[in-house]
């Protein structure tokens, strides 16, 4: 990207020039008091939309994730439904392998049959094993493929410290994750709106219409008890002890809290409890602008259209710390010199570069909203002919 169209735009924002921004790195501001989170291994507090860590203890540290592991798992089957390979209506077919999953399960019988609706309840509200390893060898044709898949994903969102044997988080050597990776990936995961219509329902059921009617309750006790909490998984093994990554919004703010090596699952809702209300009181987000909200329009050279508008390809928002003073940002685009069709939609053609003063603050990809094809010859000749009539 050579060409810098700048649009400077000032906001006049209750925050001062020292203040908590978006970050495109990750920075990390250490709460007021040291003693935040207790009697658990790691733990890290992050704000949704700028990524930014507000809390962390132990933050890096390898331990085994226990079923959190299923953060990935969802979120594997949430870009599959995004790009259509997978609906929600689509049947899934379970195998003896899948079937013999031990621990949390929905107790899916060799050969039956459920949607990819089903399946998902069975994953987020009730943390199945059976249900992720089916999910897992329909993706992919085997749960080894998958979890290459996972491992993939995981190296794609810059995670150093995560590594997955299987998607379920059952015990295994060398399945391993941190906080802050499973926050990350929890960031990811709550992306999908439509993953939060079951990570944050509290009950429901399955075979509702046969005698083996299945009720179905959140692993994840936050989902009724603390208010604004829609995600996203619980975990336990004996290794692991208790884990919880947790998501929440409030007043247009989403936090994700993670806790693992909890004693016990009381001690484990109460921690995260804690880092919850810790965000919320302490930080606001003030959003400039929404995902897939039109920012620049770009020239497109022989397309079938001439031009493509680019969006947000996230939200954009400055994270306040609450009750500072007024502070000025400024936006420069950045976009593609020269764009030739073919494009696909969601191609990354320029960058939204937020500042406080010369401090760059945060980056967010621009991405094109829709695909725009090759123009025809004769489509191309017309535009010729005009353009060569208006010159005259």
């Amino acid at each position: 990207m050579n060409r810098l169209f700048g649009i400077f735009v000032c906001f006049a924002l209750l925050f001062p020039a020292q203040s908590g921004f978006a970050q495109s790195e990750n920075t990390s501001q250490k709460p007021a008091s040291p003693n935040l989170v207790d009697n658990v291994s790691s733990a890290v507090l992050l704000e949704q939309d700028t990524g930014q860590v507000l809390f962390e203890k132990q933050g890096n540290e390898k331990l085994p994730p226990a079923s959190m592991t299923k953060i990935m798992t969802m979120l594997l089957i949430m870009e599959q439904i995004e790009s259509g390979k997978l609906k929600l209506t689509d049947k899934i077919r379970t195998s003896e392998f899948a079937a013999s999953m031990g621990g949390s399960q929905i107790f899916l019988e060799p050969g039956e049959e459920m949607t990819v609706d089903e399946m998902l309840k069975g994953i987020a509200i009730a943390s199945g094993n059976d249900a992720s390893v089916a999910m897992a060898e329909h993706i992919a044709g085997s749960m080894e493929a998958f979890v290459n898949m996972m491992n993939k994903k995981a190296k794609d969102l810059g995670l150093k410290n995560t590594q997955f044997q299987n998607p379920t988080g059952l015990p295994a050597k060398d399945h391993y994750s941190t906080a802050y990776d499973m926050a990350v990936m929890a960031r990811e995961l709550m992306k999908y709106p439509l993953i939060r219509q079951y990570t944050g329902k509290y009950e429901d059921y399955l075979r509702e219409s046969t005698e083996k009617k299945f009720w179905l309750v959140n692993t994840n006790k936050l989902v009724r008890f603390y208010p604004g909490v829609d995600g996203v998984k619980t975990g336990f093994t004996t290794e692991a002890r208790y884990c919880l990554t947790a998501s929440a919004e409030k007043n247009g703010m989403r936090a994700i809290a993670v806790v693992m090596g909890a004693p016990t699952s009381k001690e484990r809702n109460a921690q995260v409890t804690k880092l919850l209300d810790y965000a919320f009181s302490q930080y606001t987000t003030k959003k400039l602008y929404k995902k897939d909200q039109v920012i620049a329009k770009l020239e497109v050279s022989r397309g079938k259209k001439q031009a493509v508008n680019l969006v947000a390809s996230d939200n954009v928002s400055l994270l306040l710390k609450r009750g500072e003073n007024a502070a000025k940002v400024t936006e420069d685009i950045v976009m593609e010199e020269q764009v030739k069709a073919p494009i696909k939609k969601g191609s990354v053609l320029g960058t939204l570069v937020i500042k406080a003063g010369n401090k760059v603050i945060a980056k967010e990809p621009l991405v094109a909203n829709e695909d725009i094809t090759e123009a025809g010859l004769w489509e191309l000749f017309k535009r010729t002919i005009s353009l060569f009539s208006k010159s005259q």
